[in-house]
């Protein structure tokens, strides 16, 4: 099974589980930038991404190179945030609903807060997916790592190599 892993990391802890996920099922990494970087420091981080979630925007995206055809899943990864998908994940699904809207959609999310569960029903909204299954939902993995923590991605690998069973 050919699988992609499409995430948005503002403080790198997705980054580093996209990553871990890839070495585990080699997969291939497309990591998504709005083309103006949110504040990611104090007040304006929580302000502004708050708000641009809470609102749904669609922030215009640095160009990225992504052809679905060419795999048979597809994993979003993202922080959650206001209890929802950070808004770059929301400009990649509006811009490849069509092509990915027939493939199994796996996700997983990373918080402060953890509860990421909200978040991956309102991702299969947006998608028109009954639901995302498997998911993946971790509280600062990188920032506060732990061998539970890395226990749960392997879960998820698991998960994952399943459905190509």
């Amino acid at each position: 099974m050919k699988i992609a892993i499409v995430y948005y990391s503002q403080s790198e802890n997705c980054d580093f589980v996209a990553n871990e996920i890839a070495k585990q099922i080699d997969a291939d990494i497309v990591r998504i930038e709005p083309e103006k970087a949110y504040p990611d420091k104090g007040f304006k981080k929580f302000f502004w991404g708050g708000k641009s979630a809470v609102m749904g925007e669609s922030p215009k995206l640095v160009p990225y190179t992504f052809d679905a055809s060419g795999y048979d899943a597809i994993i979003l990864g993202y922080p959650v945030w206001a209890g929802t998908f950070a808004p770059p994940i929301r400009s990649f699904v509006e811009q490849n609903r069509g092509v990915i809207a027939e493939k199994p959609v796996l996700a997983f999310a990373t918080s402060s807060g953890g509860n990421a569960e909200k978040s991956f029903v309102k991702l299969a909204a947006l998608l028109k997916k009954d639901k995302i299954s498997p998911t993946l939902s971790l509280v600062d993995p990188l920032v506060k790592p732990s061998d539970d923590k890395l226990a749960a991605i392997e879960a998820f690998c698991l998960q994952i190599k399943e459905l190509n069973a």
